[in-house]
């Protein structure tokens, strides 16, 4: 579903965010097993990139790689193999990367409310072997699965961030608790909360990117810019771009419209 917000008076954006001079930053919402919006997203990025003047690159993933779409698997090793091309590539974990991971633990009731969020697509990606997935049950899924799931993916999802500051940015997954300092959220708040942050228009000390939250196009506000565009559903994934006091959005889509560029300066809130 998309998320329609509650409608309010948007105070005037603050103007200076910026990103370091030297350095361009690209973060990319959910991508929730669209792999081949994933790859698309990446040749996009690499010709934006080599079409700036030459700039440091930090290539963000928002998280909520896995879930929904039908290549997990494959989104999280495409994004394991990008720190040989990006060196600086980060990855934030999402809401669902932590269901995914509690589920490898055994436990059937998590594996059920994995299961529940989205995390049959998930698991289908990596069955293996000759049983039917379909006639196993949770026991036998739940017994099953953390064998079939490559330790180093494990590892690469376990090993994610989830706060990263970069200049006058803050970048998490689904936002802040509003009134409270970065460096004292709760990682539940990072990775889950919705309403509270959403509808909060105070200033957060930082500009605020995220994901988490679906809506048509990416969501700019005063003191937040969310940019998940329900990639699974939609069949299109986007990301921004930061450089200085610039942001601009890059798009990858399924269908005939193809991939495209939005660029606009930090403070603008026209589209």
């Amino acid at each position: 579903m998309f998320w329609k917000r509650k409608t309010k008076p948007a105070p005037p954006a603050r103007s200076g965010y910026a990103i370091p001079e030297g350095q361009r930053v690209y973060a990319i919402g959910d991508i929730h097993g669209r792999d081949d919006l994933f790859a698309r997203m990446i040749d996009s990025i690499r010709a934006d990139h080599a079409a700036r003047p030459p700039a440091a690159i930090t290539l963000i993933l928002l998280g909520d790689l896995v879930d929904r779409g039908p290549d997990s698997d494959r989104v999280v090793e495409r994004a394991m193999r990008l720190r040989g091309e990006f060196p600086d590539t980060r990855l934030l974990i999402g809401n669902h990367e932590e269901c995914f991971l509690a589920a490898l633990t055994g436990d059937v009731r998590r594996l059920r409310y994995f299961m529940r969020i989205g995390g049959d697509a998930t698991v289908r990606s990596y069955w293996r072997g000759d049983e039917c997935f379909d006639s196993a049950t949770f026991e036998e899924v739940a017994e099953r699965l953390p064998h079939m799931v490559p330790p180093e993916h494990v590892d690469f999802l376990g090993r994610g961030e989830d706060v990263i500051e970069i200049g006058d940015y803050a970048f998490v997954h689904a936002g802040v608790r509003p009134g409270v300092p970065l460096d004292r959220q709760e990682l539940s708040d990072l990775r889950w909360i919705r309403d509270e942050f959403l509808d909060d228009l105070g200033d957060h000390g930082k500009m605020i990117i995220h994901g988490h939250s679906i809506t048509s196009e990416p969501d700019e506000q005063a003191n937040r810019i969310g940019v998940d565009i329900g990639a699974f559903r939609s069949g299109a994934l986007a990301a921004i771009g930061l450089e200085g006091h610039q942001r601009w959005y890059l798009f990858a889509r399924s269908d005939e419209v193809g991939e495209g560029i939005l660029q606009k300066s930090a403070g603008v809130s026209g589209r």
